[in-house]
Parts: structure tokens; sequence; C-alpha cells
């Protein structure tokens, strides 16, 4: 599956592992972020182009985490409004 997906192709091989890379971030897999990044820079990335890869995929992190704020508000409130009424 590998050789299939990495193929040159629209994206190219850097392109594809800096991808690579921001989903391992995304995954919490700090060994997949280390092949990836090795891969990306034999494949021509920098070490720049590698931290904002890991930069982005940490700001979509940070973002999805956002809307729970309003979850834990709502139970909060819930709890809040069960104990008034009893």
């Amino acid at each position: 599956m590998r050789s299939s997906v990495y193929t040159e192709g629209a994206l190219d091989a850097h392109t594809k592992e800096l991808i690579s890379i921001d989903a391992s971030v995304l995954m919490r897999c700090e060994n997949c972020t280390d092949i990836h990044a090795q891969r990306a820079r034999k494949n021509g990335a920098t070490d720049e182009q590698i931290a904002e890869a890991i930069a982005c995929a940490m700001f979509v992190a940070a973002g999805s985490q956002l809307s729970w704020s309003e979850v834990y508000e709502k139970v909060l409130d819930e709890k809040v409004f069960l104990k008034t009424q009893q």
C-alpha cells in the first residue's frame, strides 16, 4: 500500500510526507511523526516546512477542542439547573 500511496502523482513525495506528518501529529503518534519527518527530508522537505506542517496540525488539534468548552458549560449549567430545581 505504501508504494502505491507515496508514488509521485498529483502531489510530490515530500508534500505527501508533510501531509503524513500532519496526520501523525493528529493521531498523536510520535514515532510516526519522526518517521515521516525523516522521509520528508529525504524527499526534499526543509526543516522549516516540517515545522510549519507540525504547527498546522497543532492548530487544527487545538481548534477541534474548542467546542468541548461549550459541552462542558452545558453539562455544568444542567447540573446547576437540576440542583436549583430540587
